[in-house]
């Protein structure tokens, strides 16, 4: 008998599919949430973490770019800055790293997915600072398995 586990990601600022504190957005220090998880699949060598916000009203818009995380990593402190695991791609608001929900006034509520993907080789052949299409054409056909996680936010 096959034993299957699945991934599982944890944001522990907030629980799945619930707002997400002020802490962690534009409204506040700005700081990254801690992530844990586990359950990743035979043969990961490595991870990639993306955040991104669906509802922006331009389209997806990504706020965290993460990935070479050693297959050994299973957390990220909250506060996470660039150089201390793996490689940042430049978000949308232009930086490497993390920066938090931050719609529009009277946008709405918006999604924040929290995307974490197990990868087959240790490391993506990408350039310092890569964009969201570099980095999902670099996954293409390297993705073992994924968690995700969501969170919502609006600004008032």
């Amino acid at each position: 008998m096959l034993l299957f586990m699945a991934m599982r990601l944890i944001v522990a600022a907030f629980p799945d599919s619930a707002a997400i504190p002020s802490l962690n957005t534009c409204e506040g220090a700005d700081l990254s949430p801690a992530i844990e998880w586990s359950g990743a699949p035979a043969g990961t060598k490595s991870f990639a973490l993306i955040v991104d916000d669906p509802d922006a009203p331009g389209g997806v818009w990504n706020h965290w770019l993460l990935f070479n995380i050693p297959a050994t990593v299973h957390s990220i402190a909250q506060g996470f800055k660039p150089g201390q695991v793996g490689e940042s791609g430049a978000n949308d608001f232009g930086k490497p790293g993390y920066n938090g929900p931050c719609p529009p006034k009277g946008h709405g509520q918006h999604r924040y997915y929290f995307k974490l993907l197990a990868l087959d080789v240790p490391k993506l052949e990408l350039k310092k600072g890569a964009n969201r299409a570099a980095l999902d054409r670099a996954l293409d056909g390297h993705v073992l398995g994924q968690a995700k996680y969501m969170g919502r936010y609006e600004r008032r």
